[in-house]
């Protein structure tokens, strides 16, 4: 059995549920949903689009941490709690994603952890 490296982002439900952000066995990563929140654990201000800017640049530092990179991801699941929001959400998901063209799922959801939070991310990537 391979070890499994892990990282954290600072959020503050990593340590309140018991999970790592993300996970590396082997040449695979497993991003947990990543919501956006900031260093201070508050919740990244403005819409949609703010928000998954800030879930996608903690998604991929994460990867990043653990060997990998934007273009090692194979799969995204974005998680909505407003179907208007797709557009801005899928330009942000193009922005950081696009370039790997992972397979992506995009749904929508009645709630996410915090009220305020519009978009939740999570991601997989395979090195090599």
């Amino acid at each position: 059995m391979t070890a499994r490296d892990r990282t954290t982002s600072g959020s503050p439900y990593e340590a309140q549920f018991g999970f790592s952000r993300a996970i590396r066995q082997g040449n695979r990563i497993i991003v947990a949903g990543t919501g956006p929140v900031e260093p201070d654990g508050s919740t990244t201000p403005g819409g949609a689009a703010e928000q998954a800017e800030r879930c996608c640049a903690l998604i991929v530092t994460a990867i990043e941490e653990l060997g990998g990179s934007a273009k090692d991801v194979v799969r995204t699941r974005m998680l909505l709690t407003n179907p208007t929001d797709q557009d801005a959400v899928g330009a942000v998901h193009s922005r950081y994603f696009g370039g790997a063209k992972p397979a992506a799922t995009m749904v929508g959801v009645a709630w996410l952890c915090r009220p305020e939070w519009k978009v939740e991310i999570e991601a997989e990537a395979l090195i090599g």
